[in-house]
């Protein structure tokens, strides 16, 4: 299979370089002095609530919309002064992309190959298998697009959106609608691509969603980039890190009590049976140290479990804590 994404990414150089991106609607500030670097060859993901910006970034970035003010550089080229160029190393898959219903799967995508010049008919049709191999949508070559699935539709027009192997591929709300499997054959779909290569710039408004799906991520609101960088990262600078710890112990549960009880980061402690539950407001490496701790006092412990906000719970907070007054 013909995976080539051209110039693989020597490390250094972003495939996407945004620096002090704004978006006015008349009045209305959509994208407010974005900044942000995507390293080459990630999945890399962008949530927000409705209104944070998203969809204007994107437009932005796909060349469609012409900003306020600002640079995006999409690995090497300025898709604001060098337009045509942009557009022959990206590729563009909007939300709920439409499909005709009365071509089969390899005629939707063999028009769309000859539209991008992709040499003879033979050619165009090689193309076309490997990209249905990416997808892994092999066995669907001479389905009607009107029996698919949704999660199909969706991989077919993936497969479209890989036809002229763009080195940046900018998705908006691929997994939209998908069930559990669809989303898994997509998630696997897009870190081949990276693996091969290719830069994956995902955007949804389910944050659960794109940890699954993405190495790293970003969080808009209102226009503005609030954290970026892997899960964690993004949990410690939304200074979301509290969660709820419990402690099953084979005797001796008070002891635990007290003992946990006169730790910093401990609160809101309660014993139930062989069970103690807290808060806990520390760092992994404190968690690991308060682990320890009650091992060195001789307490058996059978089990110790964590529990964090949902990511849904934590991007519900971002939103309330910026909504407009």
């Amino acid at each position: 299979m013909d995976s080539d994404y051209s110039n693989p990414p020597d490390g250094l150089t972003p495939a996407i370089d945004i620096r002090s991106l704004r978006v006015d609607y008349g009045d209305f500030c959509a994208v407010d002095d974005l900044t942000l670097s995507v390293p080459a060859g990630e999945v890399f993901g962008l949530v927000g609530p409705n209104g944070a910006g998203k969809t204007s970034t994107f437009r932005v970035l796909t060349t469609l919309l012409e900003p306020t003010y600002g640079e995006v550089i999409l690995d090497g080229v300025d898709v604001i002064e060098d337009i045509e160029s942009a557009r022959r190393i990206l590729g563009y898959m909007p939300d709920l992309a439409p499909l005709p219903t009365d071509l089969k799967v390899w005629e939707f995508l063999d028009f769309h190959a000859a539209a991008y010049g992709l040499g003879s008919r033979r050619q165009r049709r090689e193309r076309v298998a490997e990209c249905l191999e990416e997808v892994a949508l092999s066995a669907q070559w001479h389905s009607w697009c009107k029996e698919l699935s949704r999660g199909q539709m969706q991989r077919v027009v993936l497969a479209k959106t890989l036809l002229h192997r763009p080195r940046v591929l900018i998705l908006d709300e691929p997994a939209s609608g998908l069930d559990p499997l669809a989303r898994r054959d997509l998630r696997n779909a897009l870190r081949k691509l990276a693996t091969a290569g290719a830069t994956v710039f995902v955007s949804s408004h389910i944050l659960s969603e794109l940890a699954e799906m993405c190495s790293s991520l970003c969080v808009m609101n209102r226009g503005q980039l609030l954290a970026a960088g892997t899960v964690d990262q993004v949990r410690g600078q939304l200074g979301r890190t509290e969660r709820t710890l419990t402690a099953t112990l084979l005797g001796q549960p008070a002891e635990a009590a007290a003992w946990l009880r006169a730790q910093a980061a401990v609160h809101d402690l309660r014993v139930g049976g062989s069970q103690v539950v807290f808060g806990f407001t520390g760092s992994d490496e404190a968690q690991a140290e308060l682990v320890a701790g009650l091992i060195h006092l001789g307490l058996r412990l059978r089990a110790f479990e964590e529990k964090r906000s949902s990511f849904e719970d934590i991007l519900v907070e971002v939103a309330e804590a910026n909504r407009r007054p």
